[in-house]
């Protein structure tokens, strides 16, 4: 019989340790500024683009000596949707100079996502990204992406993606966004709303900034010179907490990560006459309106016993909101406590919540589908909750392509 190792020939024996978690950014400094060196660069990035230790971007690329010894010149600044402080809730964001860099800052969200005109780009030497995705393919940030390396693609110029968690632990669910409601060019002024519906892919994708970067340059076929730096001391398995890094507001509703966790799931609510908490501390965990029967609604989704929540009726009053619902108004809600988020699965709270409201207030819900259905992913699944499908089963009927799309992406994963 086989003896067990004895337990002094244990003893002293450490498990490895696990390097310490350094961002794109960091790595880039630290380890690949040959990507970099000797050329003028633009940046696009806002609030979110900082080290561990919450340095931003800009001010590292100015000022950190390695990058002044490589010759790397930071000369043109662009950023998305908030601003590049994160702190504009605005339908037409415009230009402005970057006080602490005296860079101006060009806008990439005129009423809707946009790319970085030509003209400010063929005069660059390299386009470097760097924006905080949170794992749902809503998120306007990756169209920022996308339209940014076919800018650099026109313009000749390499695409140095700086790779940043996905916040949300690497997990895949949910609907895949219905091919017909897709528009994976750049906007025009004829179609708009582009830069979240850019591609079928699940509400909730499991992938890093980085990855998705490259997928998007494989399937969209776009000839850019790409590069991601990688984090490292990085497991797609990983929190956000996991990480050690800051949590930076990436926009004025998204304060928490577990705004961020719930997030997939009522989002597709910003197309109807729900509130999503907006204007409160617990934005997109809870949702309200005047006409809710917060008690009836709430019953009906603890009854469905939803895996790592609980749901409670409350009261919340929604100040200045950006969607500008019920402000000033105490309404009648329901929360989403998180209780175990490794088991939450958002996209089936959401296809629950659309089902409980229709249920109680078939005649007040007022739904905007073709918003609805492009956060959520299909009209099919919207009209199959509103006629009274099991939640369970129509998020069940999805689960093969979420599979086909994980094999998918397999090749273009980088941890």
């Amino acid at each position: 019989m086989a003896c067990a190792t004895p337990p002094r020939a244990q003893e002293g024996r450490r498990a490895p340790e696990r390097p310490a978690f350094r961002p794109g950014i960091t790595v880039l400094i630290e380890d690949s500024l040959q990507l970099i060196a000797g050329r003028r660069i633009g940046l696009i990035t806002n609030h979110t683009g900082v080290d561990a230790k919450g340095t931003s971007d800009v001010d590292l690329l100015l000022a950190d000596p390695r990058v002044k010894r490589a010759n790397v010149k930071l000369v043109r600044l662009f950023s998305p949707e908030h601003g590049i402080r994160g702190d504009k809730d605005v339908t037409d964001l415009p230009d402005q100079v970057d006080e602490r860099s005296g860079l101006m800052v060009h806008s990439l969200y005129r009423r809707e996502t946009v790319g970085p005109p030509d003209s400010l780009v063929r005069d660059l030497d390299a386009l470097v990204f760097d924006l905080q995705d949170i794992g749902t393919r809503t998120w306007t940030f990756v169209g920022v992406m996308v339209y940014g390396m076919r800018a650099a693609a026109r313009a000749g110029i390499p695409f140095v993606v700086l790779d940043r968690p996905d916040p949300l632990g690497g997990r895949v669910e949910g609907l895949l966004l219905d091919s017909a409601l897709a528009n994976p060019e750049d906007p025009t002024p004829q179609r708009r709303g582009a830069a979240y519906a850019l591609y079928p892919a699940p509400l909730r994708h499991g992938m890093t900034m980085g990855e998705l970067a490259r997928w998007f340059a494989s399937e969209l076929h776009i000839p850019v010179a790409l590069s991601v730096v990688r984090m490292s001391g990085y497991r797609r398995t990983m929190w956000w907490e996991d990480t050690s890094m800051p949590w930076v507001v990436p926009s004025p509703s998204m304060l928490t990560t577990a705004s961020a966790l719930i997030y997939p799931a009522l989002v597709p609510f910003e197309g109807s006459n729900l509130s999503v908490g907006r204007g409160t501390d617990l934005p997109f965990q809870q949702f309200g309106a005047p006409w809710l029967d917060a008690k009836k609604v709430t019953d009906a989704l603890e009854e469905r016993g939803l895996g790592g929540v609980r749901f409670e009726a409350v009261r919340f009053t929604p100040q200045r909101p950006g969607d500008a619902k019920f402000a000033g108004r105490a309404i009648p809600g329901v929360r989403i406590v998180i209780e175990a988020r490794e088991r939450v699965q958002a996209a089936r709270i959401g296809a629950a919540v659309l089902w409980a409201v229709a249920r109680s207030a078939p005649d007040s819900l007022k739904l905007n589908n073709d918003t609805f259905d492009r956060r959520m992913g299909a009209a099919w699944a919207r009209v199959a909750l509103l006629r009274g499908d099991d939640p369970d089963e129509v998020i069940d009927r999805v689960q093969p392509d979420v599979v086909a799309f994980q094999r998918r992406v397999k090749p273009f994963l980088l941890y």
